[in-house]
């Protein structure tokens, strides 16, 4: 059994490396394409391209994913949550509040 559980372990380690390596690539090869020709910047090396993606995550969070520490529903149960404690008056106000925000961002000023 431990035997198991020490394979597993270098196999999520080497897939991480993998990824890394991977996403460092692509990061240079674009950044490579597209900043030198369209800023006048600096052409990356492979290990600029890897520091420059573990700096990002630093700043931008090891959350899961691109989208953060929560999961996809997260802003469903939200709203359930305040509509199940509303009147009826209360949901409909709500309601029509905002479908008239939605309105308002959606309009191209047809």
């Amino acid at each position: 059994m431990k035997n198991f559980w020490i394979k597993k372990i270098i196999k999520m380690i080497f897939i991480a490396a993998a990824a890394l390596l991977l996403f460092s690539l692509v990061v240079m090869l674009l950044w490579n394409a597209l900043v030198p020709e369209i800023f006048n910047g600096p052409v990356l090396s492979f290990g600029q391209a890897v520091g420059l993606l573990l700096l990002a995550k630093i700043i931008f969070g090891f959350g899961r994913g691109w989208g953060g520490h929560r999961h996809p529903g997260h802003w469903k149960k939200k709203i359930h949550q305040k509509m199940s404690s509303m009147t009826e008056e209360e949901r409909k106000a709500f309601k029509e509040k905002l479908g008239a925000k939605f309105k308002m961002h959606c309009d191209d000023g047809d």
